[in-house]
This record gives C-alpha cells, structure tokens and sequence, in this order.
C-alpha cells in the first residue's frame, strides 16, 4: 500500500519516474486531486479541532481528564506534601484545581490560530502529512501554532489565575510553606509552567484524534476523509 501511495503523488506530480512505472500500469487507483488530499487532511486537522481540542475548554476538561491533567511541578510537590502532612489537604487540592481551571480558560484561544494554520496547509504539506508517521499532522501544528499559541496562552493564563483566584491560592500556600522551618522557599512561575502544560495538553488531544483517524475507519466521518485515508491504509 505504500507504494500505492507513491504511486498516487508520482502522478499528480508528473514525475518521469522510471523505476516506479511499471506499479503505476500495474495498479488500479483511484486518482484523487492535489486539492482533494489536502481538503482531506485538512477535514482531519478540523476534525481534531472540534472532536477533542474544544472539550478541554469546558469545566473539567483539564481537570478530570487524566491525559491532560495538569500535576504540580517537581518544586511544588515538595509544598503539597509538606502542606497535606500538616493538615492544609483542602488547600493543597484547591491549589491543584485551578491551575487546570487556568488552562481550560486559555485553550479557547487556540481555535482561530489552528485555523489559520490549517487554511495555510500546502500540498507539499498535506504529502508529508499522508505519508509521515501516526503523528504527522498534529507533529504539522506544532511547528506551525506553538510559538504563536505559546504568546496567546500566557497571558491568558495570567488573567485567568485573577480570575479564578489562583494567584491568591498560591500565594497562601506558599506563603504558609516559606513559613515553614526547615523548608527552603520556593517561587515557581506558574503561568510558564501552565502555559506549557497547556500546550502540550493541546497537542495531546489533536494527536489521539489523528490517531483515531488514521487505524480506524469508522472515524472517517467524510466521504473525502475515507478516500484520502485509504491511501495510507
């Protein structure tokens, strides 16, 4: 099937290559466009998008969502141990809780800029996408969004920690940890730390519905997605 699929882009690009004529007179194929294979790649991009990305925006979509749950940093774990062995367990899982609310109020900012990335896909694009490795085109975004998603998230996060009384949650609790003998203090920066949690949350998401899309036909919900895919199989 692999060849298949070189077969296809040989002849789409009008490539004179020797070697591979002989699979092209021997193979029946369906001959799909440049521009249906990348409308194709482009429904699958989409399909991450509304199938998985859009459910970490809503209440507990980091939260109780154990792929992408957002745990405490190497630093801060020292602070929720120390802070549970005290009797401050209520605090320290509130603590935990809205670092994810933060990330889930930030993940709204990621559709337009997946959009544009998307809208930007190239044939060359879609090509390496079809024929890369299960991970392709979520592997695509990164490159394309991650910087971009990166500058929008952080301050988002930023805010969201006011509003969702994150700030002054950490504050306490590592005031009440500084306060501590015998601890050294610690001043995390949460907001990169959440940012770049939330990101690879993001990409997570996109990832298992590419894989889903890729190993399971039933998942092709288009007619052009299972056309395109079948080249790949």
């Amino acid at each position: 099937m692999i060849k298949k699929i070189i077969v296809v882009f040989v002849i789409f690009q009008l490539t004179a290559c020797a070697e591979l004529q002989q699979v092209v007179n021997s193979l029946p194929t369906e001959t799909l466009t440049n521009a249906q294979i990348g409308g194709g790649l482009k429904q699958a991009l989409q399909s991450g998008i509304t199938n998985q990305v859009s459910s970490l925006t809503k209440k507990d979509g980091f939260f109780k969502n154990e792929l992408v749950k957002i745990f405490l940093p190497e630093e801060l774990k020292k602070v929720d141990r120390t802070l549970r062995r005290i009797g401050l367990s209520s605090l320290a899982d509130e603590g935990l809780k809205v670092l994810n609310r933060a990330a889930e109020d930030a993940v709204g900012e990621a559709t337009p800029i997946f959009v544009n990335a998307i809208k930007g896909l190239t044939f060359t694009d879609a090509k390496n996408i079809l024929l890369g490795n299960k991970e392709a085109a979520t592997s695509y975004l990164k490159t394309k969004t991650n910087q971009t998603l990166y500058a929008k998230f952080n301050p988002v996060i930023n805010n969201s920690f006011k509003k969702v009384g994150a700030d002054q949650i950490w504050s306490n609790l590592i005031t009440k940890y500084n306060a501590l003998p015998l601890t050294n203090n610690v001043n995390p920066d949460l907001t990169d730390y959440v940012t770049k949690q939330a990101l690879k949350g993001v990409f997570k998401m996109v990832s298992k519905e590419e894989l889903k899309i890729r190993s399971n036909i039933n998942s092709r919900s288009t007619d052009l997605l299972r056309k395109v895919f079948a080249l790949q199989d």
